[in-house]
């Protein structure tokens, strides 16, 4: 045998064990997703990227407290903002609309 009928060999050697793994893995896959199915995988997948984000908000309001405290701060002044008013208008003295000096 040639170096050149060696090296087929050992290529195609090659070629036949890449293509058990490859049988091998996809029958792997075919298992699991028989036992569960692409909708359940894609309700993991979002939980999963759901409590990511909430990790990442969580780091995030740990290490910038004084910014969310601001940012807080200004949701709940516009959503009351109403009330405020009112209660402001209701410290200030009524403005009749006449001026306090008269005119000579």
């Amino acid at each position: 045998m040639n170096a050149i009928d060696r090296q087929l060999a050992e290529d195609r050697a090659m070629r036949d064990a890449a293509y058990r793994l490859f049988k091998a893995d996809l029958d792997l896959v075919r298992g699991d997703l028989a036992a569960r199915g692409v909708r359940q995988r894609v309700a993991d997948r979002v939980g999963d990227a759901a409590l990511d984000t909430m990790d990442d908000a969580v780091d995030y309001a740990q290490h910038h407290k004084g910014q969310v405290a601001a940012g807080i701060s200004a949701i709940l002044l516009f959503l009351f903002r109403g009330p405020l008013l009112d209660l402001l208008a209701s410290l200030l003295p009524e403005d009749d609309g006449r001026d306090d000096e008269e005119p000579a």
